[in-house]
C-alpha cells in the first residue's frame, strides 16, 4: 500500500489572469510532518485550500488516499473532509463559546455521540495541549498562544487522519512559537497522523519537519529533508534561506 496521503499532480490555478499555482507536483507522506515554505503571498494558503477542496484547480489532480477530490460533488467532498482537521492562522474560535464548547463543536456537528462522551473527548483533547484547567474560559480571556492551543485541540477532536496548519506560529513571540512548534511535533509523534504545515518561519519549521517543500513562482522548486533543503543549490531556495538568516547558512 502506498504511503502517500495526498498526491498533487499538475495543479494550476489563476485568479483574474494572475497565475498563482503553475503546475504543482507534491507528495505528502503518511504519518509525517510536511512543511511547505515560501514567501508571503506566494500561494501557500491557496495550495492548502486546494488540499481540502475549498478551491478547485483550473487543471490537475489532487488525490487524497487515492481519490481525486477535484472530481467530487459537494456531498462526496464533505465525506473526504472528515479525514481532515485544520488549525487556522487566527485560530478562528467562536467568541460566544467557552474553550470546551469550541473543542466540542465539531463533535456535536459531525457525530452522534452522547453529551457525556463529547465532554470526555473535549476534556481529553484539552489535556493533550496543556489546557485542562481552561475549559470554562472564553476566547477573549486567552492569550494568542492559548488560542492556538485551543485551535489545535479542536482540530484533533474528530481524530482526523490529516491535520493542516496555516501559519501556526504567526503573530506569536519567539518563546510561545517554540511551545506551539513543540506541541505540533509532540502530538504528531504520539498520534502518528499526517501533518501539513505552511509557514515562512523557517527556523521553527526546520526543527519539526520530516519533509520540506519550497513553493516559488507557483511551483514546488525543491523538496526533501530539512538537511537536503539546507544544501539545495536552487537559486530561489538559497535566496529564501539567506533572507531568513538561518543559523549555519552562509547563502553564498
Amino acid at each position: 500500500m502506498e504511503d502517500i496521503a495526498i498526491k498533487v499532480r499538475g495543479v494550476r490555478k489563476s485568479f483574474n489572469g494572475q497565475i498563482v499555482l503553475d503546475g504543482i507536483d507534491l507528495d505528502v507522506e503518511k504519518g509525517k510532518i510536511t512543511v511547505i515554505i515560501g514567501k508571503s503571498g506566494g500561494g501557500k494558503s491557496v495550495l492548502m485550500k486546494h488540499l481540502i477542496g475549498l478551491l478547485k484547480p483550473d487543471e490537475g489532480e489532487i488525490l487524497v488516499d487515492g481519490v481525486d477530490i477535484t472530481q467530487l460533488k459537494e456531498r462526496q467532498l464533505n465525506e473526504v473532509r472528515k479525514k481532515f482537521g485544520m488549525l487556522f492562522q487566527e485560530a478562528a474560535l467562536f467568541d460566544s463559546m467557552s474553550v470546551e464548547e469550541n473543542v466540542a463543536f465539531p463533535l456535536r456537528e459531525h457525530t452522534h455521540l452522547s453529551a457525556r462522551e463529547i465532554d470526555r473527548i473535549a476534556a481529553e483533547k484539552l489535556r493533550q495541549v496543556g489546557l485542562f484547567g481552561a475549559s470554562e474560559k472564553m476566547p477573549s480571556e486567552l492569550s494568542g498562544g492559548m488560542k492556538k492551543r485551543v485551535g489545535l485541540a479542536r482540530a484533533l477532536a474528530l481524530d482526523p487522519d490529516i491535520v493542516l496548519f496555516d501559519e501556526p506560529t504567526s503573530a506569536l513571540d519567539p518563546v510561545i512559537s517554540l511551545t506551539i512548534e513543540d506541541l505540533i511535533k509532540e502530538t504528531q509523534m504520539r498520534l502518528k497522523k499526517t501533518y501539513v504545515v505552511i509557514s515562512h518561519d523557517i527556523l521553527g519549521m526546520f526543527r519539526i519537519a520530516d519533509r520540506v517543500a519550497m513553493l516559488s513562482e507557483g511551483k514546488i522548486v525543491e523538496k526533501g529533508t530539512p538537511y537536503e533543503i539546507r544544501g539545495s543549490i536552487h537559486p530561489a531556495v538559497r535566496e529564501f534561506l539567506k533572507a531568513t538568516k538561518l543559523p549555519g547558512f552562509a547563502g553564498g
